[in-house]
């Protein structure tokens, strides 16, 4: 067993027997879950405009080095710079070198999967570079030293008391303050750094390819003050986020809301088409893209789990799976969670040390139906599974295990061995792997062999 195995074995452990956790996080979801219904009426045709989706990325996909260089011809036009990095190191690296040439001391961030996946805040604090999350969720979870526990609600995991709280104890404010107060604190303390920051990090939740363009959808307008405010703008963004036209847009950034929130629209919508021009009179100097693998060119080579690109990190599967509501997103030890990270990790990292992943689900196929893009997770949870025996991951204990089984299911003498006690016996007291998360097992007197013969008489 690898040690990330042993490691969510534990806190998925802990978690799942955590009663207040899974009541603060049933209360969160149960808030998703009332409002999104309000917001697919908008589409006349929901399973359609799923499939729209789907079909969109598809082509984007499928013609990814061809909608990348378009991309980059684009931006590069109205003064855009394009950074093409392999791995996170490489990004890191880039980012460190535009940092020094701007004698840049402080930075705003607004909220960015991706550099979560390359651990940019860590690497900018031990280069003596402050960057603070400007997203309210994603700075309670910078206060509190924790990753993001959701894909889109990163502090999905605290009530407002476990807010109150930490405010409290780092800012010194009062305990008993309201969500609106809070709010209001964050912001007296965030609007400073938009002004004294050198330099403005944002994601991307599309890369429009035909005009040379990101686009990013929020809430709180952070993402546009950290983009239009500092000097100098880093777009970090994965290389699977591309659609190839500005008008797939009217699609997309309704299903994102919709799936994401449960808005019809987000507040805020911003296309960034590069610096600012000689004809315009705010916005930065500079515009660097960083274009990401980290491992994407490999899921992109699996004709099975390259389906799983076409994600637009809805997070919307992370809410309707039962595992991710009982053991949270901390469990995983991963940047992404949920079914959609169970997916992609083994194939962006090792598949031999994240394999454990594709087992923590249930199947129930309930990440595929509410999938805004109709990406068949569970099968390819299934396909997981079946990688790793094939590359020959399974552990030697496991391998013995299966082979046992096989022998035992085609051979009905063997499955008859041993009478109901003893059948109990073995299952609830021997072997207590089954029995020590559930009620114990309690065989039939007879067996299905025995109960077929009865009925139907010896053929």
């Amino acid at each position: 067993m690898s040690n990330t195995s042993s490691i969510f074995d534990i806190k998925s452990a802990d978690k799942a027997a955590d009663l207040e956790h899974r009541r603060k996080i049933n209360f969160n979801i149960a808030k998703y879950n009332a409002v999104v219904p309000a917001g697919k009426k908008q589409f006349d045709n929901i399973n359609l405009a799923r499939e729209r989706a789907k079909n969109i990325k598809w082509k984007a996909i499928e013609t990814l080095d061809t909608q990348l260089e378009q991309f980059e011809a684009a931006l590069t036009k109205r003064g855009g710079k394009v950074i093409w990095a392999e791995n996170a190191q490489e990004a890191l690296d880039e980012i460190l070198m535009i940092c020094k040439e701007k004698n840049c001391r402080s930075i705003v961030k607004s909220k960015s999967m991706v550099t979560e996946e390359i651990k940019l805040n860590d690497f900018l604090e031990k280069n003596n570079i402050e960057s603070v999350e400007t997203d309210l969720g994603e700075y309670i979870q910078q206060l509190d030293g924790e990753a993001p526990y959701h894909i889109v609600t990163p502090a999905m995991h605290k009530s407002k008391e476990d807010v109150a709280k930490l405010f409290h104890e780092k800012l010194g404010t009062p305990i008993d303050l309201t969500p609106e107060e809070l709010t209001l604190v964050a912001r007296e303390k965030l609007r400073k750094k938009y002004v004294e920051a050198e330099i403005g990090i944002t994601g991307a939740n599309f890369i429009i390819s035909d005009i040379g363009a990101i686009a990013v959808t929020e809430n709180e307008g952070n993402g546009r003050l950290s983009c239009s405010f500092p000097k100098t703008h880093i777009v970090i963004v994965g290389i699977e986020k591309v659609i190839p036209s500005l008008t797939d847009l009217a699609l997309f950034w309704p299903l994102l809301a919709t799936y994401g929130t449960g808005q019809q629209i987000t507040v805020y919508n911003t296309i960034v088409t590069g610096p600012k021009q000689n004809n315009e009179v705010d916005g930065p100097e500079e515009m660097y893209v960083i274009l990401l693998d980290n491992g994407r060119t490999n899921i992109l080579a699996n004709e099975k789990s390259r389906e799983s690109l076409y994600c637009i990190r809805c997070g919307a599967c992370l809410n309707a799976c039962p595992v991710y509501k009982n053991i949270g997103g901390h469990s995983y030890g991963t940047t992404y969670s949920g079914p959609i990270g169970a997916v992609i990790t083994p194939h962006l990292k090792q598949m031999d040390e994240w394999k454990h992943l594709s087992y923590a689900s249930s199947l129930c196929g309930n990440c595929t139906e509410v999938c805004a893009v109709k990406i068949n997770l569970h099968e390819l949870l299934l396909d997981n599974r079946h990688e790793a025996v094939i590359e020959g991951n399974p552990s030697w204990s496991e391998k013995i295990a299966w082979k046992v089984w096989k022998q035992a299911s085609l051979k009905r003498n063997l499955m008859n061995m041993g009478n109901k006690k003893m059948k109990d016996w073995m299952v609830n007291k021997v072997f207590k792997a089954w029995t020590a998360h559930r009620a114990d097992l309690d065989f039939s007197q007879k067996t299905f062999n025995q109960q077929w013969k009865e009925k139907h008489g010896e053929k």
